[in-house]
Parts: structure tokens; C-alpha cells; sequence
């Protein structure tokens, strides 16, 4: 990770108008933008054409594409650049959040509010079941990326007090925290805690990960799919798992 790039980054994207002219000049995908410059600093190779689609960045033969949701939606882009080049894919994921909100009618701000939640890397797994059947191409690798947000919501929701329900205006980036690299099947061994006993469940990965157990499911969903683990039993309704030896 570059700090100073990363710094820079966010100055070009945001730029000395954001303290002068307010939140209403930033865009609706001010992450996209600020971790596109981040990867490639050089516009003449950002949004280039390529068999029909746009690649976010494509310099000396590869291809980096910076998502902030929806895998799904990149099913086209892959099933037709993994063939052709190296695809990484950039995820940013929230580590630690402050909520700022909006009133629509005057433009002002609430104080910033941290949120209790952490995210962690294991939050990509919900993305990646939804591009599973490519995640086995060798051209395919993902760089998830933990970093601080300044989160801003527009006060427009259902309830009382406008939160619930409410539209998500922008997120601002401001630290870079860690960057977690898959290069080939064999990193996907990084998502196994360390200290977990075999053979274990779901449960016990939950636990020893620190995450839902719905969260660990999907995650050793993709770790069978990827050779990292392999079911060697049932304990009652749930499934056994041991590492495999890779």
C-alpha cells in the first residue's frame, strides 16, 4: 500500500472545491473514482474500450477493475476479458465508518458518528459466490482493500427521525488500513484461522473467524469450491471440513 498515492488520489478526485462548495460537488461514486486513480494514476489508461465493454484500467496487457458492489453485474466484462488478459479486481471494504447526515432541504450536516461495526476481508465472500463459476479461471485475481470511510446519507427515509430507509448519497475514502491479494487457489488458505481445530464446522469457523455463521457458510462454500478445504463427514445436520493439503 502507498499512503502518499493514495492521498493524492483523493485530492485529484475531491479536490479543494469540496471544502469551499460543500458535499453537493462530490460524485455518487467517489470510491470508484479516487481507488481508479489510486491503481492508475495515468488517465490515458483509464476507461479504455475493449470487445465492447470499458475497462476501468488496462496498462501493459492487464486489466484492473475497481468494484464496489454487485459482483454480478461484471459476469459480461469476464466471460469475455478472462480470456484475453489478466482481470484483478479491486474491492474496497469499510473498516471503520462515520455516518454523516444530510438534510435535503438545507444542505446541513450532523456531526460525524462512528459506527460500532468493523468490516473485514471475509465480507468479499458474498461477492465472490456471485461470480463463482469464474473463479477457477487462471486469469482472475482480487485485491481486497480495508479503508476508512466518511459515509454520507441523505435524511429521507420512512421513520421518525428519516435514518431507516434513507438513500446512501457517497463515501468518502480517508486511511488505507490493509490490502488482501488473491493471486491462485493456493491464497485462499489466508482465509483459514489459524487456530482452528480439526475437523470443525461452521460454527467453530464463525467463531474462531469472528464472523456469522451465515457469513461462514458462504465463505466455506467458495473454500470447498476453491480445493482449500474438503467435507469429510457430517457432525448431526453439519457438514465436517478439514484443510487440505496444498
Amino acid at each position: 500500500m502507498d499512503q502518499k498515492r493514495f492521498e493524492e488520489a483523493k485530492r485529484k478526485i475531491i479536490g479543494v472545491d469540496r471544502q469551499r462548495l460543500g458535499i453537493g460537488t462530490l460524485s455518487e461514486k467517489t470510491v470508484h473514482a479516487i481507488f481508479k486513480d489510486y491503481y492508475e494514476p495515468d488517465e490515458d489508461h483509464q476507461e479504455i474500450p475493449i470487445e465492447n465493454y470499458v475497462a476501468d484500467i488496462y496498462r501493459d496487457g492487464e486489466i484492473i477493475e475497481i468494484q464496489t458492489r454487485q459482483f454480478n453485474r461484471m459476469r459480461g466484462k469476464l466471460q469475455t476479458f478472462l480470456p484475453l488478459y489478466p482481470v484483478t479486481i479491486v474491492y474496497p471494504i469499510p473498516y471503520e465508518k462515520w455516518l454523516i447526515w444530510i438534510d435535503e432541504d438545507s444542505g446541513e450536516l450532523s456531526k460525524k458518528r462512528k459506527s460500532p461495526k468493523k468490516g473485514c476481508t471475509y465480507q468479499a465472500f458474498k461477492e465472490l459466490y456471485k461470480i463463482k463459476m469464474f473463479l477457477k479461471d487462471p486469469n482472475i485475481r482480487f485485491k481486497f482493500v480495508l479503508v476508512n470511510m466518511e459515509e454520507y446519507r441523505l435524511l429521507n427515509g420512512w421513520s421518525h427521525d428519516k435514518k431507516k430507509g434513507s438513500t446512501r448519497y457517497d463515501r468518502i475514502p480517508t486511511d488505507l488500513i490493509e490490502e488482501v491479494e488473491i493471486r491462485q487457489p493456493e491464497d485462499y488458505l489466508q482465509f483459514v484461522p489459524y487456530e482452528l481445530e480439526e475437523p470443525f464446522h461452521s460454527k467453530d469457523f464463525a467463531k474462531a473467524a469472528h464472523i456469522p455463521l451465515s457469513l461462514a457458510q458462504t465463505v466455506l462454500n467458495i473454500l470447498l469450491e476453491m480445493g482449500t478445504v474438503e467435507r469429510i463427514g457430517k457432525q448431526g445436520n453439519s457438514y465436517l471440513y478439514r484443510v487440505m493439503d496444498i
